[in-house]
């Protein structure tokens, strides 16, 4: 395996705290990134119900404004990570924030749907900011402080779609909806600009020709296979559309794998993710992400169901928006707490317990869904199984791969969380649609489904757990052996004094 490279440290004789600004601000830049790439993905949420009277479009219309995000965020996650171990993992960021503002401004100036769905598949491209930085950060931290900060990174995406719900909503109930894409258009202006000046370009690349035909291969494939788990509820899961798309990804993906492992230098090294200690990071992440993501789903329209359902409480989403609040400041809460388990003994075991504690949370879900506290308890439950999950994948991913394919590496980790939580989307909205009774002419989801959607959720928790416990041992990290390194001299120094 390559050797990471040598991180850039504080001259001989000072201290951390001496380095330059620009270096200082390094995580706090990156993490604002990875949280204000999770805001932007969100926010359009509040906005779906009064889309179709805003721009005249029918609702399944308006849908594309998410599915276009979910598609494009797929395929162009691992293209993206690939081209930044191969052309600047920097100069890709930049251009994925720079995208995702452009997307911004496009929603703000217009209210055409075609030019909406457009601009959301744009913004699509920040779904490679956290790959991307993790990377960086392996390249530019010293490894003590390497853990916490790609925990931090991690977390990003719970803590930005924690606050984007809320902010959003507000700012639909109370001012024009253009004006929460201009503010999220100032805030991604400012996040490239912060960006261009404190992150330094990492001198890691993976020399070699861009594989285009692989790239279009994964392109054509995920599209046909997202687009039909995504749409299957609405098209018809045995309709002639979602099958053709469902043959079509399985023989277009099949052949992408025999081209890439005919390729010399392929988007994605299939020979290392057939290795259990990748591979299985990444069956994984799938589980993880199908677990995470019922959480959200389920919560939201639970509290928001009407009192007249007998287990509803009639919430605004604003309200909503605040109840999942209490997630996202525990997923920054716990991230430290994650990278000191990694150090201690090893991400596989937090991932482990990441999982069974998302199992915990929906067990705390089936006990209880009608008191407004053990709701938000559950899903905070859920939030921090989620922290500790995610913290710990990139981890696992870093040490099982070189250092000149860690974005790309890391791009396929966040893809198969992507999935994951596409095929959860899916899979709640079957289950709430088998599992609902008339009120007031519409059908409302039952209790009875809502709690076997947690079941579901948990049971696929365990998996991840399972799954996570089979990634076989690996040596010690960089990371373990400075905190190692840190206590002995600490020790010796004391004795020393003695």
């Amino acid at each position: 395996m390559d050797q990471d490279p040598a991180p850039i440290s504080p001259p001989p004789g000072t201290t951390p705290g001496a380095l330059p600004l620009r270096d200082r601000l390094t995580i706090p830049v990156l993490a604002s990134g990875g949280i204000l790439m999770a805001v932007m993905q969100t926010v359009v949420v509040p906005l779906l119900p009064d889309l179709p009277r805003l721009t005249g479009a029918s609702p399944a219309t308006v849908s594309w404004m998410v599915t276009a995000t979910l598609l494009s965020g797929a395929v162009l996650t691992p293209v993206l990570g690939r081209a930044g171990d191969m052309y600047g993992k920097r100069r890709v960021l930049t251009a994925a924030l720079v995208l995702m503002t452009i997307g911004s401004v496009m929603c703000a100036l217009s209210s055409d749907i075609a030019v909406l769905i457009a601009a959301r598949a744009l913004q699509g491209a920040a779904a490679s900011v956290v790959p991307l930085s993790i990377s960086i950060l392996r390249d530019e931290l010293p490894p003590e402080r390497r853990g916490s900060a790609v925990a931090l990174m991690s977390s990003t995406v719970g803590i930005g779609a924690a606050l984007g719900l809320p902010l959003a909503a507000l700012v639909v109930q109370y001012a024009d909806w253009h004006t929460m894409f201009w503010l999220t258009s100032a805030l991604g202006a400012a996040g490239v600009t912060a960006t261009w000046w404190a992150v330094k370009e990492s001198p890691v690349r993976e020399p070699g020709r861009f594989d285009v035909a692989g790239a279009l291969g994964i392109a054509v494939g995920l599209t046909c296979l997202l687009l039909a788990v995504s749409q299957g509820g609405t098209w018809g899961w045995g309709s002639p559309r979602v099958l053709g798309l469902f043959a079509a990804a399985l023989a277009v993906l099949a052949l992408w794998w025999w081209q890439q492992l005919r390729t010399a230098r392929p988007l994605v090294d299939l020979r290392l993710v057939t290795r259990p200690r990748v591979g299985l990071s990444h069956v994984a992440a799938l589980l993880t992400g199908f677990a995470f993501y019922a959480n959200s789903l389920v919560t939201a329209q639970l509290v928001q169901a009407p009192k007249a359902t007998g287990y509803g409480l009639g919430l605004s989403i604003v309200a909503t928006g605040l109840c999942l609040l209490p997630g996202g400041v525990t997923m920054l809460l716990f991230s430290p707490l994650s990278a000191r388990i990694s150090a201690a003994r090893g991400p596989r075991i937090t991932l482990a317990l990441g999982a069974a504690v998302i199992a915990c949370g929906y067990a705390l879900r089936i006990a209880d869904s009608r008191d407004l506290w053990m709701i938000i308890l559950g899903a905070t439950v859920v939030a921090t199984g989620t922290t500790l999950a995610y913290s710990a994948l990139p981890t696992l991913i870093l040490r099982a791969v070189p250092a000149g394919q860690t974005a790309s590496a890391n791009g396929v980790n966040v893809l198969m969380r992507t999935i994951g939580q596409a095929t959860s989307s899916a899979a709640v909205a079957a289950v709430l649609v088998h599992h609902s009774s008339p009120l007031g002419g519409l059908a409302v989801p039952t209790l009875h489904g809502y709690l076997l959607a947690f079941a579901m959720a948990g049971a696929v928790a365990l998996a991840a757990c399972a799954a996570a416990l089979s990634i076989p041992g690996d040596r010690p990290s960089d990371d373990t052996r400075a905190a190692r390194g840190a206590t002995r001299g600490a020790r010796d120094g004391a004795m020393e004094g003695a």
